[in-house]
């Protein structure tokens, strides 16, 4: 058998894998995670390192939500410490009745979504679902990261943080749910995250 057809079945094998890996979950109809996230803010504390990054936490920062989207990364400026991004929802964007309306998407880390004819009021759109560059605290939470599927309802517990880089170049993390476009992101970094129960 010749190399490249043997290189292309496992080619093949691995997408399909990764894709059953992946594979949206699907819900009943109803709220899924009905609160909104808490946030404590913080003053001026300690910066964290990795690497050439340095991290300020602006805020304790927890919810349980639905993942709508995920869109992992690894050639952009973010991607050595936040490999993957959730678009998350809560309230009545976790409820399959609603997001059967809305098509979601990802790209060059933004959350787009658009709707026909609107479910809810778009200001509730906005107001309860965002997009999350998230951050592993530690090897466990990068493994939990990678576990995570469309659908499903997971909690996770961290810091809302600034980055920094060596060279000058940074990336702020927004502080509010009620923003949207360039700035509206959170970046979160993530101490322990979980499928939640409900």
């Amino acid at each position: 058998m010749r190399v490249w057809l043997v290189v292309l079945l496992l080619l093949c094998g691995l997408g399909a894998y990764t894709w059953w890996h992946k594979r949206p979950m699907h819900a009943a109809p109803g709220v899924l995670a009905g609160d909104v996230p808490t946030q404590q803010d913080l003053g001026t504390g300690p910066q964290l390192s990795r690497g050439h990054f340095s991290l300020e936490p602006r805020a304790k920062f927890a919810m349980t939500g639905r993942v709508l989207s995920r869109e992992d990364y690894q050639l952009d400026d973010l991607a050595p410490i936040a490999p993957t991004d959730l678009a998350m929802g809560w309230g009545r964007m976790s409820d399959s009745t609603v997001l059967d309306r809305i098509r979601i998407s990802q790209s060059n880390r933004f959350y787009f979504w658009y709707t026909d004819s609107f479910p809810i009021p778009r200001h509730e759109i906005e107001d309860s679902s965002a997009n999350m560059h998230m951050i592993p605290a530690n090897d466990n939470v990068a493994r939990e990261l990678r576990d995570v599927r469309p659908g499903e309802v997971i909690h996770f517990d961290g810091y809302l943080v600034d980055i920094k880089r060596d060279d000058g170049w940074h990336w702020n993390t927004s502080l509010t749910r009620e923003d949207t476009g360039a700035g509206g992101c959170e970046i979160v970094l993530v101490e322990d995250i979980h499928e939640a129960s409900h």
